[in-house]
């Protein structure tokens, strides 16, 4: 089988792009797709080709993978990278496809970056067969390309490579004397190769960067240490994309955190979202939000601090400012919890949605023209501040057609305690005054 990888007209490549899998036996990681009886690994090597998403994180050997497809079913490859191409970049991959008397595999990288109108470019060439679409992305499918495209495809989901994977990979990497660095004949002590994987984070093309990094400043026969390695990976980022699916796995991780009251869990989210490169005033804005949603009324002071966090944040900027959102993250994480504002503005939402639009009851209309008042608005309404324990006991605030209406059901935590008493309280006035307007 003949090298797809190698392109005989570069002088040099990245290590990377010279230990490509040649062959699906080489292929290191993705075994519960590519593994003995899973439906995509035999479908390739049996040459069966069908149109495909293939979802994962950086490195994880998705291109390697289409590319792979395409020698095993005798296609031809033809790439488009969605940063930098448009309709008519799509268009000229159909006409030249269809010109050929092989099929083409037409791979799209980064797809999550065309728009709705530059997927939908796609649709009618990949129903009637002229390209059998591959597309790969780091971002949920689901969210990020449109049901038409994602109907006509197959999606599969690649994971990170575990460290016995990379570990594979590197000693591939380290023996290989054609495509590797093995005509230097360096090894790795212990201590180095899992620093290494460490910083890999499951990402093979990270992992082969550094060795090359390394290794190009290593003395023949050396034996790479963790001092040679440190400097590679000192400014390294973590896996966080701004955009994709790691930043709403860790922001969700995060408020899950405060709302299930574990500060230090909080505390290691919120530092490793800073650690990616997330901006900190978008996560002080979620913070205050989890200070409506999960805490709430239990605990009102906690929305004060949220905002108070977020404010010294725009003021001082870092580090002032991370460690006031921090102090706020610790605040709500320990603070009594009760969602019952979130569900009862949920509620209140639907309600209008669900009913007819009411008229507001007469008693209540604003009055401020001469012609209103002689229409009786505002004429029956009774000035709560006027009233014994300023409440109007028995009034209606609601449209007729939804008296008796609840939609905030306080909880029996924090200060949601005693306005769940008082309410009670008021609920008793309430009757007491229906009975005493009865029995008059």
């Amino acid at each position: 089988m003949s090298d797809l990888f190698a392109d005989q007209s570069l002088p040099w490549q990245p290590l990377a792009a010279r230990m490509r899998p040649r062959i699906l036996d080489e292929y290191v990681g993705q075994a519960h797709l590519l593994g003995p009886g899973e439906p995509l690994g035999e479908a390739i090597r049996q040459g069966q080709l069908h149109s495909m998403v293939l979802w994962g994180p950086p490195g994880v050997g998705k291109t390697t993978l289409a590319k792979l497809v395409a020698e095993y079913t005798k296609a031809h490859f033809q790439t488009l990278s969605a940063v930098l191409a448009g309709v008519k970049d799509i268009r000229e991959a159909v006409q030249q496809a269809k010109m050929r008397q092989q099929p083409t595999i037409l791979f799209v990288d980064e797809v999550h970056r065309f728009n709705k109108a530059q997927q939908d470019a796609f649709l009618p060439y990949v129903e009637d067969g002229t390209i059998v679409f591959v597309g790969a992305t780091t971002e949920n499918p689901a969210f990020e390309l449109n049901n038409a495209l994602l109907s006509r495809a197959r999606v599969y989901t690649l994971k990170p490579l575990e460290d016995e994977q990379l570990e594979q990979l590197l000693m591939q990497a380290l023996t290989d004397r054609e495509r590797g660095i093995g005509k230097k004949q360096l090894s790795i002590c212990s201590e180095a190769q899992a620093l290494l994987l460490m910083a890999a984070n499951g990402d093979a093309r990270r992992l082969l960067n550094v060795l090359e990094v390394v290794a190009d400043l290593a003395v023949n026969d050396t034996v790479l240490t963790v001092e040679q390695i440190k400097p590679v990976i000192a400014d390294l980022p973590k896996r966080f994309d701004k955009g994709g699916d790691v930043f709403y796995d860790q922001i969700s991780a995060l408020h899950k955190a405060v709302r299930g009251s574990s500060p230090d869990a909080a505390l290691y989210w919120y530092a490793r979202m800073l650690d990616g490169g997330c901006d900190p005033l978008y996560i002080a804005r979620r913070v205050v939000r989890m200070a409506s949603e999960d805490i709430g009324n239990a605990d009102p002071r906690a929305l004060s601090v949220c905002l108070s966090a977020w404010d010294v944040q725009e003021r001082l900027g870092s580090p002032e400012g991370e460690l006031a959102i921090a102090q706020a993250i610790t605040y709500c994480a320990c603070a009594p919890k009760s969602n019952a504002a979130y569900v009862a503005y949920k509620k209140a939402c639907a309600a209008v949605k669900e009913l007819p639009d009411y008229e507001v009851p007469i008693h209540l209309r604003n009055a401020p023209t001469k012609l209103q008042k002689s229409l009786g608005h505002g004429a029956e309404y009774r000035y709560a501040h006027d009233e014994p324990n300023a409440y109007v006991a028995g009034e209606q605030y609601f449209p007729p057609e939804m008296v008796g209406t609840q939609f905030y059901h306080p909880v029996d935590r924090g200060l949601e305690q005693k306005i769940k008493q008082k309410l009670m309280q008021l609920a008793e006035w309430d009757q007491l005054s229906e009975q005493q307007r009865y029995s008059d």
